[in-house]
């Protein structure tokens, strides 16, 4: 026997449980102590066996399928049995049956902890004298049949009243599987009311927790909000620097376009200058060529005027009172004052070394001074034309100004 899981019980009291699913059979009256005992029961058609039903052996007076002395699990019927009224057995050993001589009985309890069946009590002792049969007289035999006759009568009322009684039995299970059904929903309710008690706890733990959540995130938000003022605000005053910045970006612009537009102006006058430049450069260079030229032919003239002044000294006939050939000293130094007269009266231009002619006017001569000039366009400071990259340089400094 197994006895180390305890067997399913029940609360349920006695005066609720049914005993006529189960019907226990070849029941003795006494049961000889120290020894195996065998109980034999009937599964009726009102009853499924499920494989934690078992027998419990009870003493007479219990109220609860909790108060059993000892049990042995009971047995499956075989497939060919099962949905028939089969005999099944169960032997208990007797190191596990009681030792006093207390009323017991077998009850049939079913994997719900319900008593399905109870047999008749019986006792563990020795049967004694006192239960033989004693032979009664005539008159006792007359009376007895009488009483058996009485109790045949009331055997069969009581068999009506079994009929009855199984009717209302059958009455009965029908209400069982309802109330079973019913207990079955019960507990399936039970069941999804726990889960949803489990839910609601959750649920109440979560929304503590959101709460907590949510006034924390209540404190984000209001530092959050106070974060956007001042951002805002911060926009506010990067809009105004920007169109502060915009404002005089435009000025800017404005003014970048006046100036290119003078740069432009600048480009086409140092453009127009350096075409003068290139036209001054050419004059310069011509005019170079000419002074070449002229001081090569006042070199010469020069020299011719040398050579004829000693050449052609007229040979005078020597005059009164004179030398038969004159005076060589006069005649020289006539000659010398007519010389010195002509170099005294010749006008030199400083610019270029050369000597111009006596008759030449004052006019002709600045004209020949101012020809090698050069006057700047923005001041009229004048420049030589040999120095024509100093006025170059100069012109630049006013376009840059």
């Amino acid at each position: 026997m197994e006895i180390s899981e305890e067997p399913p019980t029940s609360a349920v009291f006695i005066d609720n449980c049914h005993f006529s699913q189960v019907i226990f059979i070849n029941m003795e009256k006494f049961y000889v102590p120290g020894g195996d005992i065998t109980c034999y029961y009937t599964l009726t058609e009102n009853i499924i066996p499920r494989g934690k039903d078992w027998v419990g052996i009870f003493r007479v007076g219990w109220k609860t399928t909790r108060e059993y002395y000892t049990f042995m699990w009971a047995p499956l019927p075989s497939d060919s049995h099962r949905h028939t009224t089969a005999q099944q057995q169960i032997q208990f050993k007797a190191c596990y049956l009681p030792q006093d001589d207390e009323y017991y009985q077998f009850c049939y309890i079913d994997q719900d902890g319900m008593v399905r069946g109870a047999s008749v009590p019986f006792q563990f002792r020795v049967e004694t004298e006192d239960d033989i049969l004693v032979v009664a007289p005539q008159e006792q035999l007359e009376e007895i049949e009488l009483q058996n006759q009485n109790l045949h009568k009331e055997n069969e009322k009581l068999k009506a009243n079994c009929a009855s009684l199984q009717k209302q039995n059958s009455h009965l299970q029908e209400e069982l599987k309802k109330t079973q059904e019913l207990q079955n929903t019960l507990a399936s309710l039970r069941s999804n009311m726990e889960k949803l008690e489990l839910e609601l706890n959750f649920l109440r733990k979560e929304n503590t927790h959101l709460k907590r959540l949510d006034d924390g995130r209540g404190t984000e938000l209001h530092q959050l909000k106070e974060q956007i003022r001042s951002v805002t605000s911060d926009k506010e005053g990067l809009e105004t620097s920007l169109k502060t910045t915009l404002d005089h970006l435009d000025q800017l612009q404005q003014q970048n376009e006046k100036l290119r537009k003078e740069l432009e102006e600048q480009k086409c006058l140092f453009q127009i200058l350096q075409e003068k430049m290139k036209e001054a450069d050419e004059e310069n260079r011509q005019l170079r060529e000419n002074s070449g030229r002229l001081l090569r032919r006042l070199s010469q003239a020069k020299e011719a005027s040398s050579s004829s002044v000693a050449s052609q000294a007229p040979v005078q006939a020597p005059e009164v009172g004179g030398l038969l050939f004159g005076n060589p000293y006069c005649a020289a130094g006539a000659n010398l004052g007519a010389g010195a007269a002509a170099i005294a009266s010749t006008k030199k231009c400083y610019m270029v070394n050369e000597v111009c002619p006596e008759d030449t006017l004052t006019s002709q001569y600045k004209a020949q001074v101012q020809s090698h000039l050069l006057k700047c366009p923005f001041c009229s400071e004048t420049f030589e034309k040999s120095t024509d990259k100093v006025l170059f340089a100069h012109m630049l400094c006013h376009v840059l100004e």
